[in-house]
């Protein structure tokens, strides 16, 4: 047996290191255990680019859980390995809940076009109109989304309104502004 150096920490001491946040304990752990993780992780999951994201999950969860660890119930590699296979069965329980998608058929554009429902004629002096007769805290609203391209949350905190009170008050306005629109724009476009 080949005695380990000083600076070189015993496998059992990695995770208590990297619990206590010390440099270097998560890259000796990662170094130690890789293969380990890597090796349970792709028993579960295919393609590799998939088993790597699982195996950074692994590693993740390790660097914020590692202070669980208890040597009296069992050893670093069984705790990892624990770890490890319990990421790779979330990832496949999340696979069976993801709907399977099918690839759009070739002629999917022509069947579009195909729709007998008219489109309403819009230019932009109507549209323009329109949003002026909107009050100015919805035009306001409506800046911030679709020319800033603000989320409501991001809205909500950037006005200080409540979010429920920005998404009440962007809906009433797109319907108002349907509204106006249909009103500006008599004439259906036939496809």
């Amino acid at each position: 047996m080949v005695p380990r150096s000083e600076t070189d920490p015993s496998v059992e001491e990695i995770l208590p290191r990297v619990a206590r946040r010390e440099p270097q304990a998560m890259k000796q752990c990662i170094d130690q255990f890789g293969g380990l993780v890597w090796s349970i992780t792709r028993r579960y999951v295919r393609p590799d680019t998939e088993a790597e994201d699982v195996v950074q999950e692994t590693f993740a969860e390790l660097w914020q859980k590692a202070d669980r660890f208890d040597a009296a119930r069992a050893s670093a590699s069984t705790f990892i390995g624990l770890v490890a296979r319990r990421r790779s069965i979330d990832w496949l329980r999340r696979k069976q809940r993801r709907p399977e998608l099918e690839p759009l058929p070739d002629d999917f554009d022509q069947k579009l076009g195909a729709s007998t429902d008219p489109l309403p004629r819009i230019d932009t002096e109507s549209l323009h109109a329109a949003l002026q007769e909107l009050p100015t805290e919805v035009r306001e609203l409506f800046e911030l989304h679709f020319t800033g391209g603000l989320t409501h949350p991001e809205i909500a905190e950037r006005t200080g309104l409540a979010l429920g009170t920005v998404k009440t008050r962007l809906r009433r306005g797109l319907l108002t502004m349907r509204a106006l629109m249909a009103r500006a724009n008599p004439e259906p476009v036939s496809s």
